[in-house]
């Protein structure tokens, strides 16, 4: 959140691994003479049952009519971001033999080759044709390899390719069976929406298909995988089979799991839709001073901003009214603190927010961590709060290196940020109000992007927040990402979004709501959060933050997300009726504004 006008602070896209193409395209081989033993061993290498034995990357591949070289379809894939859209295929083979490995292919920079040879893996490539162009590569296989991937791919950043007639030439290997019926399903974690699974890795399968109540929900490569979108306190019924080319296996035996009671937003008697505001309590600045008193009650829950630190690391939190000359029309302490209580006994949250644009807050030490839930407990004391936002920004979060696993995080400043607002929680009960208002950088990006990254050099606060989210999840009331200062942000779609419209608000909600692997490791799936969890936030005027989201383009997000309908090209996860509102960035600028932003907010919801 900014305390002065609008300034852009996404950090940009993060420093990835990336390799310079070949220097000249590499020559077509001639294929050479088979035995006529040898047979294609390619299943759907036409791609007439659309990707029916091919795993595409990311969901980035499709079978089109158009353009294809024979037969009625051909294969599209789309690069996006890190993504080079590589679409494979497992084949069994014999050891000690030779294969020729063919493809017709079109567009932009595309790549043919196989993996797991057991002697020297092989590729070949040809920059952007015109026409229908045939790559040909040979290779052997080692003396106990039986099975190889066969792949093609494109190149980052690089438009639509296509595939057709993609055959392996050469002795088939023995035929593969349908895996054997996975076994040892148990729950590794429960939340108030997600169930985590995990099963005994089956012999020869390429991957599992997992239901809930005979119905199938998700999909793994490995042997563990996380059920999102559950009701709290209900009992589940799980089941897993194995899959590889030849087929399904049976389910396995079912076993039940109960999520736990939900938290946050049903315990602590928020209206079904709510509206949040920041009101600049703490300093002026283009908006001018609103006081407490003078906030209208269409504001559901107030965040004040902001609780600021002594200094980045000492998690000594301080929160001050405005000064006189700062702020001329300034109420008095007991003034704001009568305002306070009038707001609550008409229902109303107020809360702290800590951070903002220029309060960096990083709890690297045990003292900074119980220092922080010292004085921001005086704070909440002293003006009778109802709980406390977090708004960290900047600098405040990142990742230390090695630190790849969202689900149990070893960064000091993360690990002491989640032990403070628990014990904070612990200490005020279930009636504790727990917001927190991250940016797009450190949750949405996660989807591609996760710390510093396997190889070093990513920023390594993309997707902090991720862990502290998830961490909190059953005690978090609301959060509301800030939909605006960002850059563009891949959504589910493997399509970059950007700000300003509803289709942003649409993918970035869906995110939060759906749940996305972390990093594109489907092993390591956030799960999604409860809609009533969750709230758009959008700036109030165009003075408040780059991303102003026009009032008819709020309601095409909302009818979307609720509803279903005016979604445009983006197709949500789910019908997100219990969706509970909307954040902005601010009450002041709202005021500035003629209170555009929460008259529309009222005749949508008809408040």
């Amino acid at each position: 959140m900014e305390r002065t006008g609008p300034t852009v602070r996404f950090s940009g896209l993060l420093a990835v691994c990336s390799a310079a193409l070949l220097a000249a395209a590499t020559l077509v081989a001639s294929a050479p003479t088979v035995s006529a033993a040898d047979a294609d061993l390619v299943r759907n290498g036409g791609f007439e049952a659309g990707l029916d034995g091919w795993n595409c990357a990311n969901q980035s591949g499709a079978a089109v009519t158009s353009p294809k070289r024979s037969g009625d379809y051909a294969l599209k894939a789309t690069p996006a971001g890190n993504d080079h859209a590589k679409c494979s295929q497992t084949i069994t083979v014999k050891p000690n033999s030779t294969y020729t490995l063919s493809a017709w292919v079109q567009g932009s920079h595309v790549y043919l080759g196989a993996s797991g040879t057991g002697t020297t893996d092989v590729s070949t490539w040809t920059q952007s044709p015109a026409a229908w162009k045939q790559l040909t590569t040979t290779f052997a296989t080692g003396p106990s390899t039986t099975s190889v991937s066969v792949y093609t791919h494109g190149w980052y950043g690089t438009p639509d390719h296509y595939v057709d007639d993609l055959t392996l030439i050469g002795p088939g290997g023995e035929p593969v069976v349908i895996p054997a019926v996975p076994a040892g399903l148990k729950t590794t974690a429960l939340t108030s929406s997600s169930v985590a699974l995990s099963w005994n890795a089956v012999s020869g399968a390429s991957g599992y298909h997992v239901y809930r109540g005979g119905t199938k929900v998700a999909t793994a490569t490995g042997p563990s995988a996380t059920v999102t979108g559950l009701t709290p306190s209900t009992a589940y019924s799980f089941q897993v089979s194995a899959t590889n080319a030849a087929g399904e296996s049976a389910k396995s035996a079912a076993i039940t799991a109960t999520t736990t009671e939900g938290g946050g937003g049903g315990d602590t008697k928020l209206p079904a839709r709510a509206l949040v505001g920041y009101l600049h309590s703490s300093f002026a600045n283009g908006s001018g001073y609103t006081r407490m008193a003078d906030v209208p009650d269409s504001w559901d829950v107030i965040n004040l901003a902001f609780g600021e630190p002594t200094s980045v690391t000492s998690g000594d939190i301080r929160f001050a009214l405005c000064p006189v000359a700062e702020c001329p029309n300034v109420e008095s302490e007991a003034e704001f603190k009568a305002a306070i209580k009038a707001k609550q006994a008409a229902g109303k949250k107020v809360l702290i927010s800590i951070g903002g644009q220029n309060g960096q807050v990083q709890l690297a030490s045990t003292a900074a961590r119980d220092a922080f839930v010292t004085s921001v407990s005086k704070i909440i004391d002293t003006y009778g709060l109802d709980g406390l936002d977090i708004d960290f920004e900047g600098h405040s979060l990142s990742l230390n290196t090695g630190d790849t696993d969202f689900r149990s995080p070893t960064s000091p400043v993360i690990v002491n940020l989640i032990s403070a607002v628990k014990s904070l929680k612990a200490k005020y009960g279930s009636d504790f109000v727990l917001t927190m208002a991250p940016e797009t950088f450190f949750v949405q990006l996660g989807y591609q992007f996760y710390g510093s990254g396997p190889w070093g050099g990513q920023d390594p606060r993309a997707g902090a927040y991720l862990p502290v989210i998830h961490a909190l999840r059953d005690d978090l009331t609301l959060l509301h990402v800030q939909d605006y200062n960002s850059g563009p942000i891949m959504g589910l779609d493997n399509q970059y979004h950007s700000m300003g419209g509803a289709d942003f608000h649409i993918a970035m909600t869906d995110m939060l709501l759906a749940g996305f692997p972390v990093a594109g490791d489907t092993g390591k799936v956030f799960p999604g959060l409860r809609p009533d969890q969750v709230a758009i936030g959008l700036p109030a005027s165009t003075q408040a933050g780059n991303g102003h989201t026009t009032p008819a383009e709020v309601n095409k997000a909302l009818d979307c997300l609720i509803k279903k309908t005016s979604c445009g090209s983006y197709q949500t996860h789910g019908t997100w009726s219990d969706l509970r509102g909307l954040m902005t960035w601010s009450i002041n600028w709202d005021r500035f504004n003629s209170w555009e932003f929460s008259r529309n907010f009222d005749g949508y919801f008809g408040n």
